[in-house]
Parts: C-alpha cells; sequence; structure tokens
C-alpha cells in the first residue's frame, strides 16, 4: 500500500474516532411533556416550558438540551408518569390525575375550599409543606420531584345543562373528572354525577353528552375551547390542583453538580412563570371577559359557597383519612396547618 493511501486511512480513523468521541460528549437532553400547547403566552404549562428549555440550554451552554413534546402527544398523563419512571423520557408535568397513579396521597391537596386565595396556595406549595410533600413523592415513587406549578388557577364548574346557582343544581349533572377518589367524592357530595374521562377525550365527550359538564381553572376553560360546548360558568373555587414536575431519578443523577443546580433553578422559575401566566390569563381579555361574553357566567355568594364547603368537605376529609391511614392523616393535619399559617 503506498505511503499517501496509507496516510489517507489513517486520516480517516482518526476522523471517525473523534466523531466518536464529540458523540459521547454530546448534550444531555431532556425530554419533556407537558399536556397542553407550546407558548409563551397561550397558557401555564406551555409558558413554563419554554421558558425551562431557555434557562436550561442557556445554563449550561448547551451541556444540557430539552426537547419538549406538549399537547400530552406521548400519551395519557398517567401513562407518561411511567415513561419517566422507566427513562424513556426525562421529565413531565403532570397533572394531580397523572400523579395519583403513582402517588395516591396527592390528593391531600384535593380538600374543598382549601386554599383562600392564590398567594395561600402558592405560599403553601413553595414551603416547607411543598418540600416535605415533594420528598414524599421521590421516597415512594423514585420520581424527583422539582415542585408544583399553576395548572390555571382554581378550579371552576362548567356545564350545558343549566346555571349553578345553588347546591340542589348541581343535582343530577354528569360532571368530568379526573381518575382520582377525591374528585369523584366531592362531585357526589354535591349531588352531580362523576364521570372520570381522561383529558385528551373532555372535549368530545362535554360535545356528544357523554358528560355534561366539568371543572377546571378558567385559562384552561379558554384555552381548551370548552366554551364552543358549555353554556354555564360558575365561579367556585372549589380546589386548586397544581402541576407537579417529575423528573427521572437516574438521569437527574447522571448530571454534574453545576448542571443539577442550573435544571433546579429553571424550574423555579418556570414555576413561578406559569401562575403570571395563569392569573394574566383569567383577568385579561383571553380569560374571564372573554368567557363572559361566550357563556352565562355566575359567581357563588359566600353563603352558598358555605354550603358546598359543608357538603363536601367532610366526605372527603373522610375518605382520605381512611385511604391513607395514620400517614395520610399526618400529611393532610401538615396540609391544614401550612394553609393555617399562609393564611395569617
Amino acid at each position: 500500500m503506498k505511503f499517501g493511501k496509507r496516510l489517507s486511512i489513517l486520516f480517516v480513523a482518526a476522523a471517525l474516532l473523534l466523531f466518536s468521541a464529540q458523540g459521547a460528549l454530546a448534550a444531555k437532553v431532556i425530554k419533556m411533556h407537558h399536556l397542553n400547547k407550546n407558548g409563551a403566552f397561550d397558557n401555564p404549562s406551555g409558558a413554563a416550558a419554554v421558558v425551562f428549555k431557555n434557562l436550561v440550554e442557556s445554563g449550561t451552554n448547551g451541556s444540557v438540551q430539552v426537547q419538549i413534546f406538549p399537547s400530552g402527544q406521548l400519551g395519557k398523563d398517567a401513562e407518561v408518569v411511567q415513561q419517566v419512571k422507566a427513562g424513556i423520557i426525562q421529565l413531565g408535568v403532570h397533572s394531580v390525575g397523572g400523579v395519583g397513579s403513582v402517588y395516591p396521597m396527592i390528593s391531600v391537596l384535593d380538600v374543598p375550599f382549601a386554599f383562600p386565595n392564590h398567594a395561600v396556595a402558592y405560599e403553601v406549595l413553595d414551603g416547607p409543606f411543598g418540600q416535605k410533600l415533594g420528598a414524599d413523592i421521590t421516597a415512594k415513587t423514585g420520581l424527583k420531584c422539582l415542585g408544583f406549578s399553576d395548572s390555571g388557577g382554581f378550579f371552576q364548574f362548567t356545564n350545558s345543562k343549566r346555571p349553578i346557582k345553588t347546591l340542589e343544581d348541581m343535582k343530577g349533572l354528569k360532571i368530568r373528572t379526573m381518575g382520582l377518589e377525591t374528585h369523584k367524592k366531592l362531585v357526589a357530595s354535591l349531588g352531580g354525577q362523576p364521570v372520570s374521562i381522561a383529558w385528551s377525550e373532555v372535549y368530545t365527550s362535554l360535545q356528544t353528552g357523554v358528560a355534561d359538564g366539568q371543572m377546571n381553572p378558567v385559562p384552561i376553560v379558554e384555552f381548551a375551547k370548552l366554551y364552543e360546548v358549555q353554556k354555564y360558568l360558575t365561579i367556585s373555587n372549589h380546589l386548586f390542583a397544581p402541576h407537579v414536575w417529575l423528573m427521572n431519578a437516574d438521569f437527574y443523577g447522571s448530571l454534574t453538580d453545576a448542571e443539577r443546580a442550573v435544571v433546579e433553578s429553571a424550574a423555579k422559575t418556570a414555576i413561578v412563570v406559569s401562575r403570571g401566566i395563569a392569573n394574566a390569563i383569567e383577568a385579561s381579555d383571553r380569560g374571564l371577559p372573554f368567557l363572559s361574553e361566550k357563556m352565562e357566567v355566575y359567581t357563588l355568594p359566600e353563603a352558598e359557597k358555605e354550603r358546598f364547603r359543608a357538603a363536601s368537605l367532610p366526605v372527603v376529609k373522610e375518605y382520605l383519612e381512611g385511604a391513607f391511614g395514620d400517614e395520610g392523616k399526618a400529611m393532610l393535619a401538615s396540609f391544614l396547618d401550612a394553609i393555617k399559617a399562609a393564611s395569617k
């Protein structure tokens, strides 16, 4: 073999080795799931996702990349939680319904009318109770909990049958819920008929009459266009159900200390963004003012809200205490104590 040709072969081999080495040092990739459309101003989870991606990629100088899979395109939320556990994807922003499939005690957050306002909800979820809950999620599931973002604010009722102005108006209404027993018991305690339906099927189910109504925050009613298939909106503020950020623990462990710091900081910032967007949308012409033009809107007076609370709260608390035993009672007590302290 001629020297020149041999040199050429050696050069190609060296180039291939260099390419392989570069491949081995390629960026770590976070495949990220969330339930809604991407967009910095479209919805809380979409805004949080794009902010998280930007902060992670810039903060790590590209050593960690984020690929976002929005609109639940990887599957139903409970299915995607299993993908995060298996390491198929690295990060999910999940509904409490999805989290409930692997950590049922997330239902402690479902005490009806527990939070008096957004500020208290955020303080409780960011404070010692939220840290305790996140640590327990990690201990029980092996998933790293990065925090709790805003799914869109307080839950309200919508339906296509009649205005809900009194407790009696709930009677017999088929209300879509997540798969959580607490949500089902809440609806049943108010006289409604709970119908468990995956989020991806909600619009069609409301359109075809499989369900008469549903409960979700105002921004979700707007961006999911539920006003097209629902006539009545009742402002009840009966639940605050955050999105839960869960990361595959092995992937989290594979990050350097510096990368972990960036990821955790980015998640915290994205969570704050989700809250700002949720409140801004609700107050804007894409929120309650907009829905008031499309639907008949009614706000429950405080006296009637108290009737709703009196009918539902004991039922949900009894279920939680029975379902989770002493551990559940302790977590529930911590939750209620945190709300009381934050409300002062």
